[in-house]
C-alpha cells in the first residue's frame, strides 16, 4: 500500500522555507526573494540593506531551497542521518562574537527545515569539538573569520572538503572592504574558486556608499556584481541631549561628564540601553562614572570592548541576549550585527566622526523586523553639536562613506603564498593567474610577482644568508613547498593582518584573564599602583613575561589605561556638512544651543563657510599661533600643517610647534611670521607637495614606523613560540628597525620599503585627502584676521598644542585658567 504524502511533504522547497517564516510570525521580502533568484541563477553579489532588516536570510535561503531540493533530503520534523557531503556554504565574519551568533542561526532554521546540515564554527574561540570537525571535513555550514580560514589553507588536507562547496557569504564586507583584512578574503575566495569553480559568493552590507565596487571586490575583475539594495531604508531619528539651559558650553568645549545625570536617566528609562562611547579609554571613564552613580544591581551593568577578554566579552553578550542585563557600555566592538532583539536604546557619546559608523551603532537598538530605528547622542564637546546636525542631514540624504579596497599590498601576497605553500605546494604560474583575479592584485605585473617570490624564497638580496628567512623551497617537480616544520608552527602563529604588537595581558592573581592593555601604559606603573580596568579598580602586583598580575584594590582612585590610534577622524562626509550647518542652520535644536558661541566667532572673527578659508593669527604672550580653519579632517590637516610648516621655514629659517583637529591646524612659529591671503595662497600650491611632504613630515621616519607592521604580515617578525614569553614591544620594535636599517642600506629596492614608504604617504599622511583639500582650498576665498584674543574656533586647538609642553595636570590648570579667563572677557 503506498501513503498519500500529506500536504507538508508536498510542499515545494521554497513553500517549506517561507512556512518557517510564517511559524515565526514573518513574511518574506521581497529583496530576500530577489537574493534567493538570484543565487538559484548562478549569480554572485552584494546585498546591501539596513541593519535589522533580514540579510542573514537573504543570504542563506537560496542554498537552503537547494539542499531541500535535493535527493534524500527528509521533510521537517523527520530528520534522519545523512552520509557526510562536502562543504556547502562558507560563511566569513569578522567577529568571533557574530560567528557563534550566525552559527545558531544557520543551524536553527536548517534543523527546522529537516536539512540535516552538520553547522559549527571554525575561529580562535571555537571548541576543539568543531575544529576537528572543520579540519576533518565532516560539516555541511562553516562560520569562520578571515584568519581561520587562512589557517585552514595551510593544511594540505583541507583542499579537498571544499570541492563541493557551494556558497560563500561574506558577512559585513564593509568593514573587511577597505582594510589587508579585506584582501586576505580576496585572496581566499580566489582560491575557493579554484578548488570549486560554481561558488557563487554574496556579500552582506548595511552601511556603505560606493556599492558597484564593493562587490567588484567579491568577484574576479570583469565579473558584474548582482547589487541588491532595493530594500526600503529602516527610519531612523536622532536626538541630542543638551545640558540645562542655565549651563553654558565652555570656552574649552569639553563638557566631560557633566552630562552623567541625563545619560543616567536615559538609561533607567529604558529596558536596556548600549551605550557607545569611541575610545576603550573612554568607555572605561564613562562605565567608571555610571557604577558610581548606578541605583540598581551592579551586575545589570556592564563593560564591552575589544581589549577585555574573549571570557568577560561573552558574559555582556549573553546578559544583552537574555536580557539579564539594563545597560552595556561599548565601543565599535559592537558596532556589527550582532542581534540582541532586547535592546530598546542606543546612546552615543560625543560625535560618532562618520555617518555610517552612527547608523551602524543606532541598528543595535529595536534590532528586530519592521522596527525604526533612534539615536540618543549625548555632545563632549560644544563643536559636537554641530556634528550631530551635520550626521542628521546626511542620514536624511542617505549620504554615507565610501569605503575604498586597497591595492597592491605585497606583504598580504607574500603570506598568502607561504600559506598555500605550507599547504599543499603551488605552481609559480598557476598562483599568479589566480591573484590576478582578485581586485587588489589584478595589475600586478611579472616583475613585482617574481619580487615577492623571490622574497619568500630567499627574503631578498640582503637576507638570503639568514636560514630563517628562506621559508619556501621550489622542489624538482617545480611546485613550491615549505618543508621546515619550525617555521610552519611560525608562520601558523603569524597568519592575519591584524597588527597586536606590545599587549600586556592582565590577569588576576590566582584568577581569571581580564584583558590586555599596552606595554606603554603598563611599565610606567610601579608595584601597588592602581589603575581601572575592565571595570574595576584593580593594583599592580608585579609584571612578569608581558603579563601583569593585580589583585582587587578595595578604595582609592585609579589612572584609566589609552591606547595608541584611539583617536577617530571626522570622516569627509561629515566636515563638508559640518561646514553647511555652521553656516546656514540656526533651526536645528544643536545649532540653536551653539548660536551664543557662533555669534561670538563671527564678532571676533569670521565664521567658517563653504568656499571660504578663515585664517587667524593671534599674538599670546607665549608667542604667535596661526589657525587655519580648513575642515578638511584630522590626518589632512596633520599633513597640511607639516607641509606649510616646511614652506615657511625654507622661506626663513624657523621652528614650529604644530597642532591639529577635525575643524583645522595651528602654526606656532618661533619666531613671528608676516601672513596675507596672497602668500596664504602660495603656501597652499598644489606643485611641488609630494618632495615638500616627504621632507616636512619625515617620511624616511615615517616609513620606518609602517614597516614594523608590515614586516609582521610578511613574516620577518614571527611570534613567540608556545611556551616561550612574548617579546616586549621594544623587542619587536629593535628587531623591526634593525631590519629596516638593514635593508635600507644593503637592499634598497626591496619590496617592503617600498611598500612601507607608499603606506605612509597613504595612511599617516593621506596623500589623496591633502591633494583634495588643497585642490578645495585653492578654489576659496581667503579671509586673514587677527583677533586680539582666541575664538571659540581657534581655542581647542591651542588646547592641544599646549598639551606637548605641559604635565597633564599643569595642562589641565592652564587650560581652564585660559578658558576662564576668555568667558569672563567675552561673556561666555
Amino acid at each position: 500500500m503506498t501513503r498519500s504524502a500529506t500536504p507538508r511533504e508536498s510542499a515545494t522547497p521554497r513553500q517549506r522555507l517561507a512556512g518557517w517564516f510564517t511559524s515565526r510570525g514573518w513574511k518574506p521580502l521581497p529583496f530576500q526573494r530577489e537574493a534567493w533568484k538570484h543565487y538559484l541563477a548562478g549569480e554572485s553579489g552584494l546585498i546591501h540593506t539596513p541593519t535589522g532588516s533580514g540579510k542573514t536570510l537573504a543570504a542563506v535561503g537560496g542554498v537552503l531551497i537547494e539542499a531541500m531540493a535535493d535527493a534524500g533530503v527528509p521533510v521537517p520534523g523527520k530528520r534522519t542521518r545523512q552520509p557526510v557531503r562536502p562543504l556547502r556554504v562558507l560563511w566569513i565574519t569578522p567577529l568571533r562574537a557574530l560567528a557563534a551568533d550566525t552559527t545558531r542561526a544557520l543551524a536553527e532554521v536548517a534543523e527546522h527545515l529537516g536539512v540535516p546540515w552538520n553547522v559549527a564554527q571554525r575561529t580562535g574561540d571555537a571548541s576543539a569539538r568543531d575544529k576537528r570537525m572543520a579540519r576533518e571535513g565532516k560539516l555541511d555550514a562553516l562560520v569562520t573569520t578571515p584568519e581561520s580560514l587562512s589557517l585552514l589553507l595551510s593544511y594540505p588536507d583541507t583542499a579537498p572538503m571544499f570541492s563541493g562547496l557551494r556558497c560563500i557569504v561574506v558577512d559585513e564586507w564593509h568593514e573587511l572592504l577597505g582594510s589587508k583584512r579585506g584582501v586576505q578574503v580576496q585572496l581566499a575566495l580566489a582560491r575557493m574558486r579554484v578548488l570549486s569553480p560554481e561558488v557563487r559568493t554574496w556579500g552582506l552590507s548595511a552601511t556603505l556608499g560606493n556599492l558597484e565596487e564593493a562587490g567588484r571586490a567579491l568577484l574576479p575583475p570583469g565579473v558584474r556584481p548582482h547589487v541588491i539594495a532595493a530594500a526600503r531604508a529602516r527610519p531612523m531619528t536622532l536626538e541630542t541631549v543638551l545640558p540645562p539651559a542655565r549651563t553654558r558650553f565652555p570656552w574649552g568645549g569639553h563638557l566631560g561628564l557633566s552630562q552623567l545625570s541625563n545619560v543616567l536617566e536615559r538609561v533607567l528609562a529604558a529596558r536596556t540601553s548600549l551605550v557607545f562611547a569611541n575610545t576603550r579609554a573612554q568607555a572605561e571613564l564613562w562605565h567608571q562614572a555610571l557604577a558610581a552613580v548606578w541605583p540598581e544591581d551592579p551586575a545589570t551593568l556592564a563593560l564591552h570592548h575589544g581589549s577585555l577578554a574573549v571570557e568577560v566579552r561573552a558574559r555582556a553578550e549573553a546578559g544583552l541576549r537574555d536580557a539579564t542585563l539594563r545597560c552595556v557600555v561599548a565601543t565599535s566592538s559592537l558596532d556589527l550585527g550582532v542581534d540582541f532583539p532586547s535592546v530598546d536604546q542606543v546612546i552615543q557619546i560625543g560625535s560618532p566622526k562618520g555617518v555610517a559608523r552612527l547608523l551602524q551603532r543606532a541598528g543595535r537598538a529595536r534590532h528586530r523586523p519592521g522596527e525604526s530605528g533612534h539615536v540618543v547622542c549625548v555632545p563632549t564637546h560644544a563643536l559636537e553639536l554641530a556634528e550631530f546636525a551635520a550626521a542628521r542631514l546626511a542620514i536624511a540624504a542617505g549620504d554615507v562613506e565610501s569605503r575604498h579596497p586597497p591595492r597592491m599590498p605585497l606583504d598580504v601576497l607574500a603570506q598568502h603564498c607561504v600559506t598555500l605553500a605550507l599547504g599543499g605546494g603551488f605552481d609559480a604560474a598557476s598562483l599568479l593567474a589566480e591573484v590576478r583575479r582578485t581586485d587588489a592584485f589584478a595589475t600586478l605585473d611579472d616583475a613585482s610577482w617574481r619580487r615577492v617570490l623571490d622574497f619568500v624564497v630567499r627574503g631578498g638580496d640582503a637576507l638570503e644568508h639568514y636560514p630563517e628567512y628562506r621559508r619556501v623551497v621550489l622542489d624538482e617537480d617545480g611546485m613550491h613547498r615549505m618543508h621546515d616544520r619550525r617555521a610552519a608552527l611560525r608562520h601558523r602563529l603569524s597568519i592575519g593582518t591584524i597588527a597586536s604588537d606590545g599587549a600586556i595581558a592582565v590577569k588576576v592573581l590566582r584568577g581569571s584573564s581580564l584583558g590586555s592593555v599596552e606595554e606603554g601604559f603598563i611599565t610606567r606603573l610601579r608595584p601597588g599602583d592602581r589603575f581601572r580596568f575592565a571595570g574595576r579598580l584593580l593594583e599592580l602586583v608585579r609584571l612578569h613575561d608581558m603579563t601583569a598580575y593585580v589583585r582587587t584594590a578595595k578604595r582609592g582612585d585609579g589612572v584609566v589605561p589609552r591606547w595608541m590610534g584611539g583617536r577617530l577622524p571626522l570622516s569627509s562626509r561629515l566636515t563638508r556638512q559640518m561646514e553647511q550647518v555652521i553656516a546656514h542652520d540656526r533651526t536645528s535644536v544643536e545649532m540653536r544651543a551653539l548660536a551664543p558661541l557662533l555669534s561670538l566667532q563671527a564678532r571676533l572673527s569670521r565664521l567658517p563657510a563653504p568656499g571660504t578659508l578663515v585664517v587667524e593669527v593671534v599674538q599670546r604672550r607665549e608667542g604667535q599661533h596661526v589657525f587655519l580653519f580648513a575642515f578638511a579632517s584630522r590626518p589632512a590637516h596633520e599633513g597640511l600643517a607639516a607641509l606649510l610648516a616646511w614652506r615657511l621655514g625654507r622661506q626663513q629659517p624657523n621652528t614650529f610647534s604644530l597642532a591639529a583637529n577635525d575643524h583645522g591646524l595651528m602654526l606656532s612659529p618661533q619666531l613671528p611670521i608676516q601672513l596675507d591671503a596672497p602668500s596664504v595662497r602660495a603656501l597652499l600650491d598644489p606643485h611641488g607637495v609630494l618632495s615638500d611632504l616627504g621632507q616636512g613630515a619625515n617620511l624616511a621616519e615615517l616609513a620606518r614606523r609602517q614597516f614594523r607592521g608590515i614586516a609582521r604580515v610578511a613574516g620577518l617578525l614571527p611570534p613567540s613560540l608556545p611556551g616561550r614569553a612574548p617579546r616586549s614591544l621594544r623587542q619587536v620594535q629593535a628587531s623591526s628597525g634593525l631590519l629596516f636599517d638593514v635593508l635600507q642600506q644593503h637592499d634598497p629596492d626591496h619590496l617592503l620599503l617600498s611598500l612601507a614608504q607608499r603606506e605612509a604617504l597613504e595612511d599617516d599622511l593621506q596623500l589623496d585627502r591633502i591633494l583634495a583639500a588643497l585642490a578645495d582650498l585653492s578654489q576659496r576665498e581667503i579671509v586673514v584676521c587677527h583677533p586680539g584674543t582666541l575664538t571659540p574656533f581657534s581655542f581647542p586647538l591651542w588646547a592641544d598644542g599646549m598639551r606637548g609642553h605641559l604635565s597633564t595636570e599643569d595642562w589641565q590648570t592652564r587650560v581652564r585658567r585660559a578658558a576662564e579667563q576668555l568667558e569672563r572677557r567675552h561673556g561666555g
